[in-house]
């Protein structure tokens, strides 16, 4: 099996989180469209309206992707990963005021800091390092694009 350098892999997986939250440089996302870029312009209104009946509201999803992010810092630092409820957030955050909405986005901004200095901390990338990373990676687009996706039916 061959390998790379950690350090390859660590430019890689912040170039990653980077395009992920701020900064398009192409490797899977359209300009314009980074998690914080697509956050930029939805109000508190629009963030606490649920996409369908049975469908979370945005302020759910940003809150959701921030929790994930915390709880997989979190169990990487204390190298344990405790039992979370992680249907809280989806059964309570619904609408949103203008300071809760920021609160969410300030919290989101928060988390992704917290992940990108664990990634510059971690100097060996095993298997279950390489796999978290990359279920961070997947798990953060997928809610980027349900926001992306929730905004095509909230703005016709």
């Amino acid at each position: 099996m061959s390998t790379i350098p950690a350090e390859q892999f660590t430019k890689a997986l912040l170039a990653l989180l980077d395009e992920t939250f701020d900064h398009v440089n192409g490797f899977y996302l359209d300009r314009g469209t980074s998690f914080f870029e697509t956050l930029a312009d939805i109000t508190a209104a629009e963030a606490s309206i649920p996409v369908g009946g049975k469908c979370a509201t945005l302020a759910a999803q940003v809150k959701h992707t921030a929790f994930y992010l915390d709880m997989l810092e979190q169990g990487v630092r204390e190298n344990s990963f405790p039992k979370v409820d992680w249907g809280e957030i989806w059964r309570t955050v619904s609408a949103v005021t203008p300071a809760e909405w920021a609160d969410i986005q300030d919290g989101l901004r928060a988390s992704q800091q917290r992940i990108v200095a664990l990634v510059h901390d971690t100097h060996t990338w095993g298997e279950s390092e390489i796999g978290g990373a990359i279920a961070m990676i997947a798990h953060t687009a997928y809610h980027l694009g349900e926001v992306r996706q929730a905004l095509c039916t909230l703005r016709p």
